[in-house]
């Protein structure tokens, strides 16, 4: 997932096409076949007349991210969550991150998750915050407020993230000392009535994110089964890769096993292509499908799925990813997807990603590939969602009989919330 700054990893985004998908994968996606131009482009197959038998009804969970570091540079709060309407659109927040630490879970941000003062007009319900002594402050007081507008909102606290992966090789020794640490730290009595379970975000098990652990294939499944022998009837969930190559991450740890403990999976399907690979070629990265000219198989939402399926999770224990950003590249002189570059494009707050409310004006999509909108603009070249490409996905969605939708992350939406809107 994007980092502290953004914190996640280099693998998952965008998609679409402007009616139903394509392609018939995994058993049954949708009835019919698609014709690919030169390009990738397809022609979209008329949707099944009925859902195919054995695929169960999709879900309706709507999860999305809300970064702890978003309340600085971003000037993201949790009051523009309920202004946005995205509030009332969501079923959880995932609150990232927590830290992992020492074998432990730990604070991320002190000061932005439970010290930092809001004033009345900051805040959800227009009260001020107040320095009484065990006050709770800071987005975690804010996302209190945020429940009680919305009681079945749940808000679950996710730990890790790309930048503090590295310390789940050590937690991973000790399971159930760990498990025992994020429940006294989740269940704190400053705030345990903020958060209704836990979400671990490890970026990868047995595998290389920004560093690479070894601590087995086993390990991942060990630790989502102490968690839940700790946290009980409380949410445990987890995001997890989206790499479906042949012996690439999803094969590096038992996720079927996982599964049993856990009461969904976020497969990250975004960041799969993106200006790490500085010279290209510019490639969509979240694609829905495959097309013609994919710098890499497998690294696509239908194949993830397909995948995942395969190896024993149940459909509805996943949920679609979707990103509310674009990748991009620059110096580069095609308009189709598999051009050359000269580097990342500049962003607000990195380079080579942006947010789609800056992107929809600044670069307008003047494309489509494998299910997913693209634009060139001048030199740049960007990837990302739009309503019409959610839409797209959740016809997908729906057809696979997924458990429902989670994205990355809530600052990226215009002030009026399109994009979640699109979310069905």
């Amino acid at each position: 997932m994007p980092r502290p700054v953004r914190t996640r990893s280099p693998r998952r985004l965008i998609a679409a096409t402007t009616a139903l998908c394509t392609a018939a994968l995994a058993g049954t996606l949708f009835a019919g076949t698609a014709a690919a131009d030169p390009t990738g482009s397809a022609t979209p197959a008329a949707p099944a007349a009925a859902q195919p038998a054995g695929i169960q009804a999709a879900g309706n969970k709507v999860v999305g991210y809300f970064t702890n570091w978003g309340v600085y540079d971003r000037n993201y709060h949790v009051k523009n969550i309920q202004t946005s309407g995205s509030a009332g659109k969501l079923t959880h927040i995932n609150y990232a991150f927590g830290n992992v630490q020492g074998g432990k879970c730990t604070i991320g941000d002190a000061y932005a998750d439970y010290d930092k003062a809001y004033t009345a007009d900051q805040s959800v319900d227009g009260k001020a915050d107040t320095w009484d002594a065990g006050a709770l402050r800071g987005n975690f007081n804010q996302l209190r407020k945020l429940k009680k507008l919305h009681p079945n909102l749940k808000v679950i606290w996710s730990f890790g993230g790309w930048t503090w992966s590295g310390g789940f090789a050590q937690a991973a020794k000790n399971p159930n000392a760990f498990a025992q640490s994020c429940l006294d730290l989740v269940q704190d009595k400053r705030w345990a009535d903020v958060f209704d379970g836990i979400d671990i975000d490890w970026e990868y098990p047995n595998a290389c994110g920004l560093t690479c652990d070894t601590s087995g294939r086993e390990a991942f499944t060990n630790l989502a089964k102490a968690l839940r022998s700790k946290f009980g009837g409380k949410l445990v969930t987890a995001a997890i890769s989206a790499d479906a190559s042949a012996g690439g991450k999803l094969d590096a740890a038992d996720y079927k096993g996982a599964a049993q403990y856990l009461d969904w999976y976020n497969p990250m399907t975004y960041d799969y292509f993106g200006a790490w690979d500085a010279k290209g070629p510019t490639a969509p990265h979240s694609p829905l499908t495959s097309y013609n000219g994919i710098p890499k198989a497998g690294f696509n939402t239908t194949d993830t799925i397909k995948k995942l399926k395969s190896l024993g999770v149940p459909a509805n224990k996943l949920l679609l990813g979707l990103g509310f950003y674009g990748r991009g590249w620059q110096g580069v002189t095609q308009d189709a997807p598999g051009g050359t570059a000269t580097g990342a494009a500049p962003g607000k707050y990195e380079a080579g990603i942006e947010d789609y409310k800056l992107l929809k004006t600044r670069c307008p999509a003047t494309g489509k590939v494998g299910g997913t909108a693209y634009a060139k603009c001048g030199s740049q070249w960007w990837s990302y969602d739009t309503p019409e490409t959610i839409g797209t996905k959740m016809a997908y969605k729906n057809q696979q009989g997924l458990g429902g939708t989670f994205f990355w992350e809530l600052s990226g939406d215009t002030a009026n919330g399109e994009l979640i809107k699109s979310i069905k």
